[in-house]
């Protein structure tokens, strides 16, 4: 589990490897996020920037609005989940990335999602 806050949001990141769905050459992980209102306003997650690594350094950057279609607010104390899903040509990697917020005063700030692994259990894993 992975977990940051930023401006009062608790952002959790919980991947899982889909040995199911992935096959040499596509490697496929699931991802269930949790964010959290820990403030006192309401403030609505609007856009999403994810930046995704594969084990051979190639990069792919997604801009987007909302999460899995919704656009949800989040009243003080309130949570939101989902789950998605990132496929990679390499059996390890890391995802990163922001979310866009504005809280009901039209304040608007970034809320970082905290970086995670995405590895297979079946890859060897070298210390550097």
């Amino acid at each position: 589990m992975y977990s940051a806050v930023t401006h009062d949001i608790r952002v959790t990141v919980m991947p899982r490897f889909l040995p199911e769905r992935s096959s040499p050459g596509q490697y496929v992980w699931s991802y269930t996020i949790e964010v959290a209102n820990l403030g006192a306003r309401t403030v609505r997650l609007v856009s999403r920037h994810w930046r995704i690594c594969d084990a051979r350094g190639h990069v792919q950057e997604v801009h987007g609005e909302g999460v899995v279609g919704e656009q949800p607010w989040l009243a003080p104390g309130e949570r939101f989940e989902y789950t998605s899903g990132a496929p990679l040509t390499t059996p390890s990697g890391m995802m990163s990335g922001s979310y866009g917020m504005v809280a009901d005063d039209g304040t608007a700030f970034e809320v970082e999602i905290p970086a995670f692994s995405l590895d297979s259990p079946d890859e060897r894993r070298v210390v550097n």
